[in-house]
């Protein structure tokens, strides 16, 4: 009915939280921070990461408990443990509460939503799921695993992706790292640091212009499946 009546369906983004978080948190932290006209433009499931927290979470007296992490690491980054799980974690939530259109991503999150359209490229993650088509980065960055990072970033990330760069992020060098890897980003700068924003006026127009864009492609998408199905019929039935 949607595409017949010229509406697209609104696009669905799995939401990915950040370290020592959880979904609940990254819900609540959007729905407080983005108006309205935001929200009603896009579905953003919010699934907990698969490993509870093994430290102390810098959201503890903020935000409330449980806490989870979506993979474990060394100081510097470049020692993973429980990669691959984390990889089937995700890809068992599309599969189940899928399709989505897009990732969306905080801190951890992020940095995972930057890289699995390149893995998923590579062969190496989401095998038995659609192609990531869309991204929305918040605090993100590179991942620093040789071998992942090879990976990832060997070709340019092709899905149109907007990126939430905050100028005291301690994590905005690195933001810009991976901005480097993108086809054509839509950056749209905060004053903040290591957080989810609020808009100004240049950041909601960019961001609604944004979602127009995945909407028009979702109904294009949609009224060439309808076609291809009136096709189909027309063939079976002559």
């Amino acid at each position: 009915m949607g595409s017949e009546a010229g509406i697209a369906r609104k696009p669905r983004f799995l939401g990915l939280h950040g370290f020592r978080t959880s979904g609940a948190i990254l819900k609540k932290q959007i729905e407080t921070k983005w108006p309205k006209s935001v929200l009603d433009k896009i579905d953003i499931v919010y699934p907990d990461a698969p490993f509870p927290a093994q430290g102390k979470s810098e959201v503890e007296g903020i935000f409330d408990p449980p806490y989870y992490e979506w993979f474990q690491f060394n100081k510097e980054f470049t020692t993973y443990t429980n990669f691959d799980e984390c990889l089937s974690y995700i890809e068992d939530i599309i599969i189940k509460q899928g399709p989505f259109d897009g990732l969306l991503g905080f801190s951890q999150g992020a940095i995972l939503s930057g890289g699995l359209p390149g893995l998923q490229a590579k062969g190496a993650a989401l095998t038995k799921v659609p192609r990531i088509k869309y991204l929305i980065i918040v605090g993100g960055a590179k991942f620093r695993n040789e071998s992942v990072a090879e990976k990832a970033y060997s070709s340019p990330i092709q899905c149109p992706s907007v990126h939430f760069l905050g100028d005291n992020d301690f994590l905005k060098p690195y933001g810009l790292e991976l901005l480097e890897s993108c086809v054509d980003p839509v950056i749209i700068q905060h004053p903040k640091g290591h957080t989810i924003p609020r808009f100004d006026e240049k950041g909601l127009e960019m961001m609604l212009s944004f979602l127009e864009r995945i909407e028009k492609d979702i109904l294009s998408e949609d009224q060439g499946k309808d076609l291809c199905h009136e096709e189909e019929e027309t063939a079976l039935e002559s």
